[in-house]
């Protein structure tokens, strides 16, 4: 321990030791020594040397640390010692602490290779680097941190050796992947470092982290952070994701479809109140710009851009981008950017670009933003970065657009010029930039003309049309005569700029305007001092600045060759191949039209779509007019060499494949329209779909409630039995039933009958009566007459008859009188069971008459469907028995073959018997002869025996087996 006193710097007599003899008597105390603490104290004064004596440490002691690493992985003080060590030998980002005044100090670029040096001595044991990573497992802060700056320090100085052995190791990305969760900020934040350093241009690993779900923790982390207004941890996480996004396509897509754009939105929500933006704010918002930009990169593939635009535009991003767009107090820097993201996330995609035509600036009136945007474009006191952007955003917008350029060029065209001059217009902004002052205000307008009529030859013809009033007093020139008028005369107006920038802008608009349109050709040919003019700048020996300019000049007289339909006489293709021939020479005006695609400029542009000019001076190109020359320029090379005949037959060929456009998209227009008509289908079908689930769900419930009115019905037919029974005092049922009703009415017409012959009855009872009385009568006046006259024999005769006729009379009186009383008790019962029906009809017979009728139908429409179901059943089977039918003739008939074919094999055995017969006798013939000439012949019984007793023997056999 006083030795280690002394080297840390307490007090000792006698002279000290140098740095090197020191560091390696604590080596040699680190490899030799038995104690951990004594271990542990030399470590840590080789991590208080390792900054001054950077260089001895990382030779003598590398070895030695690496081993206690190895060896001593239980004690994480010696191990956090040990790593901060290497930390301090390797890595480059440490200032030196302690220095001599002597002691030269090193150059930045010696300590780059110092600490390059270290690592590749470390990593090359690759082992040294796994057991990094499962140092940076330990949850122990003094071992994970001190690893993780390590392992960020050797991503830094051997960064593709070290990925490719963490890619190899196991789980040895996922394993980083846990630093993101770590509830401790600084451990987290430098893993955030750590990932930034593993993902840099390694694809595999990019994979890897991204479905280790790293999209959805760092973006929890910047939503933690506050978002724009969050620290510098916000900006490593942003730094981060465009590591994993950039040139990734498999990335991006996860990206899209984890709906992790829609994260994105709250990002661009600065408020109301822009002032006082600080410098992170700034940063911050700057690198989300530029991850909205890598997902809809011209350079990324034409599909997953598409999405994403759409992905934007239905989630609100774009929007908040061009509220930011229109805001005031914005930094220029941060409106800059923001500009050329919504350039790219409206490039190519028809939505956004028409969402983008609708939004107006907050002015009074509100203005169009293409309106206000192309105002700072043509404005020379705005930065040159804005105005490169706004340019880029109006030629994305124009992009395959060919309703927004119709829109920019109609507020050309007489018939939409606003007459009261009260707002000024889109068309009329390019007016005026192409004919000011500024070079670079006549180059922006001049390409952004040229955008709005690119691949649309029916807007090239409309801008023909269009007419400038130059002067007060003179006559209006058309548009395409005052830029020949400008490009002739550029030398003679004092501009601001360079002239050559002029004139490369006009000559751009000139060629794309005449390509691929005649019509336009034969305009500017019709001008006489056109051609002049071209020829005698592409003949001079100018300048190198000018043989750009001669070279356009040369695209634009190739391009009036070769798109000329010889409509006018004196310019046909002919005559102007000899002009050249005469005034310019062939190979001479082939070597001025190769100037261009030669030009340093015309590289640079022809690489990306975004003007990318570190000065005015530079910007002599547009992106897509690179194209254009690289389409012609040897297409009007071969054209200048050809005869006349060839030409003819380039014409035919050109008309032949004019015809077959038509042809193809008159097709193209019938596919839109029947696509319309499938969608159209598609969308009723889907329409009668749902109705048909609804109407369903509709019969389902129906039938549900049918169930439910059966069972009520059921129930109420039971009830009324039940009251129909006990109504019911003399035992007589009365049925309450389906039919109840009828016979209700046939008990009414049984009672009207036993009313009628009751009636019957009283009255033949009271003409009795009447007879009786008659009777009675007479039977008083004879007895008066036999009181007062003698009788006779024959008046007694008389008499008895007569009582034989009274008491056969009363005899009557008494049957009738009995069968009356009779009546009377059934016309009782009669009334009872009258009132009990007429009470049981009224109670429950008129209260559910109307339901028992609807339901009685509809147990009629179930008998009729179970009728026409067993119809059904019937003639299917029917269909059976024909089946089965058909099927018996045709087993009858293989029957018969059948029997034929039995018929055949009992004749051909029977002819086989005949034979057998006949052998048999030869061969008893035969064994007689034998026998005669004296031979031994077996018998046919003794064979046969012998046979028989081989067969029994084998069968005796086979059963003891």
């Amino acid at each position: 321990m006083n030795f280690l006193r002394g080297v840390m710097g307490g007090p000792s007599a006698g002279p000290q030791p140098s740095g090197a003899d020191t560091i390696q008597k604590l080596c040699d105390r680190v490899a030799s020594s038995t104690l951990l603490d004594d271990r542990r104290d030399a470590v840590r004064a080789l991590k208080a040397l390792s900054k001054k004596y950077r260089l001895e440490v990382g030779i003598q002691a590398m070895e030695h640390l690496v081993h206690v690493l190895q060896t001593d992985r239980s004690d994480s003080e010696i191990i956090g010692y040990a790593l901060d060590t290497l930390y301090n030998v390797i890595s480059n980002d440490l200032e030196e602490e302690e220095q001599d005044d002597s002691e030269e100090e090193n150059s930045p670029k010696q300590g780059d290779d110092l600490g390059s040096q270290f690592t590749e001595i470390f990593i090359k044991q690759p082992e040294n680097v796994t057991l990094l990573l499962t140092l940076v497992e330990e949850f122990d802060f003094h071992v994970r941190w001190p690893g993780v700056k390590l392992l960020t320090s050797l991503l830094k100085q051997q960064g593709p050796q070290v990925q490719q052995i963490i890619l190899v190791s196991p789980m040895g990305v996922s394993r980083l992947m846990d630093l993101l969760a770590d509830s401790r900020e600084v451990i987290r934040n430098d893993g955030v470092l750590l990932l930034q350093q593993l993902t840099k241009s390694n694809a595999a690993i990019q994979k890897i982290v991204a479905f280790e779900n790293a999209f959805e923790r760092l973006l929890d982390i910047v939503t933690e952070e506050g978002n724009s207004d969050g620290g510098i941890v916000v900006e490593d996480c942003l730094l981060l994701l465009q590591n994993l996004l950039k040139n990734n396509n498999s990335n991006q897509n996860f990206f899209k479809e984890g709906s992790y754009i829609q994260r994105m939105k709250p990002w661009f929500e600065v408020g109301d109140d822009n002032c006082g933006w600080s410098a992170q704010k700034v940063t911050n918002l700057h690198l989300m710009l530029q991850l909205v930009r890598v997902l809809v990169s011209p350079t990324n593939p034409p599909g997953a851009t598409t999405s994403c635009q759409k992905a934007m535009f239905h989630c609100g991003l774009l929007q908040q981008l061009c509220t930011i767009l229109m805001a005031t107090g914005v930094p220029a820097d941060i409106l800059t950017e923001t500009i050329n993201t919504v350039s790219e996330v409206i490039r190519g995609c028809q939505m956004n670009q028409d969402y983008f035509a609708s939004v107006n600036a907050p002015s009074n009136p509100p203005r169009p933003a293409i309106v206000v945007l192309l105002m700072s474009m043509v404005n020379e006191r705005q930065p040159f970065v804005l105005r490169c952007a706004v340019l880029y955003c109006f030629q994305c917008f124009l992009y395959k657009n060919h309703k927004g350029q119709g829109e920019i060029v109609s507020t050309l065209l007489p018939s939409t010029i606003d007459a009261t001059g009260s707002s000024v217009s889109a068309g009329q902004l390019l007016c005026g930039g192409l004919f000011s002052t500024d070079s670079l205000s006549n180059w922006c307008a001049a390409v952004a003309l040229a955008h709005a009529l690119q691949e649309n030859a029916a807007l090239k013809e409309q801008l023909l049309r269009v007419q400038l009033a130059t002067s007060i007093g003179n006559p209006p020139v058309s548009l395409l005569q005052q830029c020949t008028n400008i490009l002739s005369q550029g030398d003679k107006i004092d501009r601001r700029g360079s002239k050559v920038q002029t004139r490369v802008g006009l000559l751009m608009l000139l060629c794309t305007w005449l390509s691929n349109c005649s019509i336009a050709v034969t305009h500017f040919l019709h001008n006489p001092a056109n051609v002049p003019f071209l020829t005698g700048q592409i003949a001079e020996n100018l300048g190198e600045e000018e043989q750009l300019v001669q070279g356009l000049c040369a695209l634009l007289l190739g391009i009036s060759i070769y798109y000329n339909d010889n409509s006018l006489e004196n310019y046909r293709k002919e005559k102007l191949k000899q002009l050249i021939e005469k005034r310019i020479g062939r190979e001479n005006f082939v070597e001025k039209l190769g100037f261009i695609s030669k030009h340093e400029l015309y590289s640079r542009a022809a690489q990306k779509p975004q003007p990318g000019f570190s000065s005015p001076e530079q910007m002599m190109f547009d992106h897509e007019f690179t194209k254009l020359v690289k389409e012609l320029e040897g297409v009007i090379s071969k054209a200048i060499y050809k005869s006349s005949e060839e030409d003819k037959k380039e014409e035919e060929v050109k008309k032949t494949l004019e015809q077959h456009d038509n042809i193809v998209t008159h097709y193209k227009k019938v596919i839109r329209e029947q696509d319309q008509e499938l969608e159209e289908l598609k969308q009723q079908i889907s329409t009668l779909k749902s109705q048909n689930e609804q109407l369903q769900v509709t019969v389902t419930q129906q039938v549900s409630q049918i169930q439910q009115h059966k069972d009520q019905y059921n129930l109420l037919k039971v009830q009324l039995g039940k009251d129909t029974q006990h109504h019911n005092s003399h035992g007589d049922t009365l049925q309450v039933n389906g039919i109840q009703l009828e016979e209700v009415s046939k008990l009414r017409e049984e009672l009207e009958d036993w009313r009628n012959r009751h009636e019957q009855l009283q009255g033949q009872l009271k003409e009795k009566d009447a007879v009786i009385e008659n009777l009675k009568s007479l039977q008083l006046e004879m007895g008066t007459e036999q009181s007062s006259q003698p009788s006779s024999s024959g008046g007694v005769e008389h008499s008895t008859e007569l009582q034989k006729e009274l008491e056969l009379l009363r005899t009557q009186i008494q049957l009738q009188a009995a069968e009356i009383s009779k009546l009377q008790t059934e016309n009782q019962k009669l009334q009872a069971m009258n009132t009990a029906v007429d009470r049981v009809s009224g109670a429950s017979g008129a209260s559910k008459s109307s339901e028992k009728e609807g339901r009685l139908l509809q147990e009629l429409g179930e008998l009729q469907s179970q009728v026409k179901a067993l119809s059904e059943e019937k003639a299917s089977l029917q269909q059976q028995l024909d089946s089965s039918s058909s099927t018996v003739a045709i087993l009858q008939d293989e029957k018969s073959k059948l029997q034929q074919e039995v018929a055949e094999a009992k004749k051909e055995q029977d002819d086989l018997l005949v034979l057998l017969a006949d052998q048999d006798q030869k061969l008893s013939a035969l064994r007689s002869k034998l026998k005669d000439l004296g031979m031994p012949v077996e018998d046919e019984d003794d064979i046969e025996s012998g046979d028989q007793a081989d067969e029994d023997e084998d069968g005796d056999e086979e059963e003891q087996d």
